[in-house]
């Protein structure tokens, strides 16, 4: 499977992180952020639910923002946004804060200035892309793996 380079370069890094904060990761089971962290779980990352009207999401203590989160939780390696494209730059801002190495705006989630900002101070962005899609697809393509590792 041919993928974009800052694709490629985005997947390489999922492949190598370990902790993915998930803003607007809901505990309500049909809402999308649910899904996408449930399976990224099921991948053996550590989510950090990120969303000040939760106080835990699968298992997971939500924290009410990235700064909050990265305090308790130390390095964070991917945010991970299901907002609405009106806060993106809220949140790259905070990314480029906490030191997170990838910005990954969801399906429908942009900001053409806030993504340029943050790839000036050096993350990586991807945006208007389902992270779970991504990842199977890439698995899919590199023959996967059955032991349920994300490595």
């Amino acid at each position: 499977m041919k993928l974009p380079p800052e694709l490629k370069e985005a997947m390489e890094l999922v492949a190598g992180a370990k902790t993915i904060a998930i803003v607007g990761l809901s505990s309500n089971p049909s809402r999308p952020s649910h899904g996408v962290a449930r399976y990224l779980q099921a991948q053996n990352y550590r989510i950090v639910p990120v969303n000040p009207a939760e106080s835990e999401v699968l298992g997971e203590p939500a924290f009410a923002d990235l700064d909050a989160a990265r305090r308790a939780v130390g390095p964070i390696d991917i945010v991970d946004v299901f907002r609405r494209s009106e806060f993106v730059p809220e949140v790259a801002a905070a990314a480029v804060r906490i030191g997170a190495r990838l910005l990954w705006l969801q399906e429908g989630v942009t900001d053409a200035e806030a993504e340029r900002a943050a790839q000036a101070a050096g993350l990586i962005v991807v945006s208007d892309r389902c992270l779970l899609k991504e990842h199977v697809r890439v698995r899919a393509a590199s023959g996967g793996r059955s032991d349920g590792s994300h490595r």
